[in-house]
């Protein structure tokens, strides 16, 4: 009886003047497979692995002990006793605390709405008043509430927690808007590698059209969820498209335009570049001023840290400028761009050295013929 576990020959092997096929016979359960599996197998596993461990690094790195680097923090009151308190504070925490004294209460309020404060302090007769503005970051201000807790205890004043500029009802941990980034960011670099997937066939123009339109149908989608699905946005919504547009379209450029190079390493680079470095400084969880030092550097450049800014401004501080972090994201669409003709130019020009090499091999063999 013939053995079930040797596969049969193909039609093709069985045609007239077809070199004959050789059975082939999977691996005994206690058989150690050949080398050539481990090799192949190592190196499909390249990717799980650096995926893994760049996961791990970046967001354990950035968010799995927050300590407040150079918080900037206020304390109002007019008096000596507020500078000497200020300088206490200052003293007691150096590099993490960075503590000044606000005239008054209606200053430390727009400090906040500005954002060119963290929290402020008032100590009174009856009782003390932290003020925070919990759309900027709801952990900074629970970072300062654990700060100036204590210090109220110590004082035996009971502290009052005023939210000068707080989040609307459908977004309480105010994270909402980081979460509409990581949807866009997904999204982006998805996209890039499907596009990528039959790029080849068209010219680099038709490659960038098509990067520009799916990213407007993907900013539109996350505008939408975040809108009128759940609330987190109540106005500004073809302004926030927009925006989004602009980050979106940048990632999946660089995708499209990486992929020539990268190959199977396009997705992990930008996972890289806009999962593990991206989410983790963009200040959505833990502000900068919580985060380590070069988390919060990467913040002062990355695309996701200023498209994060430049929505809050939108949404929940209107009026306040955000043209510095339109410029951030300006200047890496250009840098995008230019990337995608580089990697095309490359591209050309290997294709051509390698016909002209074939075309020379092929001379050579007729001249030795």
């Amino acid at each position: 009886m013939p053995d079930p576990s040797i596969s049969a020959p193909s039609p093709e092997s069985l045609r007239p003047g077809q070199p004959a096929v050789k059975p082939t016979r999977p691996g005994r359960g206690g058989s150690v497979p050949s080398a050539s599996f481990w090799k192949d197998l190592g190196v499909h596993l390249l990717i799980p692995f650096f995926l893994a461990t760049g996961m791990g690094l970046a967001y354990l790195g950035a968010f799995h002990e927050p300590e407040p680097n150079h918080l900037s923090l206020g304390i109002i009151g007019s008096e000596t006793s507020a500078e000497v308190f200020a300088q206490r504070l200052n003293d007691a925490e150096p590099g993490r605390l960075d503590v000044r004294v606000v005239s008054d209460a209606g200053t430390a309020r727009q400090l906040l709405t500005d954002r060119e404060l963290s929290a402020a302090y008032e100590p009174g007769e009856d009782e003390a008043t932290l003020y925070v503005a919990s759309a900027a970051s709801a952990t900074t201000a629970e970072v300062a509430k654990k700060i100036f807790q204590p210090l109220a205890f110590d004082q035996h004043l009971p502290l009052d927690i005023v939210d000068v500029v707080p989040t609307n009802e459908h977004d309480p941990t105010s994270q909402g808007l980081f979460f509409l980034l990581v949807g866009l960011s997904v999204g982006a670099y998805s996209s890039a590698v499907a596009i990528s997937a039959v790029a080849g066939r068209v010219s680099v123009p038709w490659r960038a059209a098509a990067v520009v339109g799916s990213s407007a149908v993907i900013a539109g989608i996350g505008v939408i969820i975040a809108g009128p699905i759940y609330g987190i946005l109540e106005n500004g919504l073809w302004s926030m498209w927009l925006l989004s547009w602009l980050y979106v379209t940048t990632i999946a450029l660089l995708g499209v335009a990486l992929h020539p190079v990268l190959r199977k390493w396009t997705t992990p680079t930008l996972t890289l570049l806009f999962v593990m470095l991206n989410f983790t400084s963009s200040g959505g969880i833990f502000t900068a001023e919580t985060l380590p030092p070069f988390f919060a550097a990467l913040g002062t450049f990355w695309n996701g840290a200023a498209w994060l800014h430049a929505a809050q401004s939108m949404v929940y501080f209107p009026g306040q400028s955000f043209g510095a972090d339109g410029l951030k994201l300006a200047l890496w669409l250009v840098a995008a761009a230019v990337l995608l003709v580089l990697t095309h130019l490359w591209s050309v020009r290997r294709v051509r050295l390698s016909d002209e090499r074939a075309r020379v091999r092929e001379e050579e063999g007729i001249v030795a013929a």
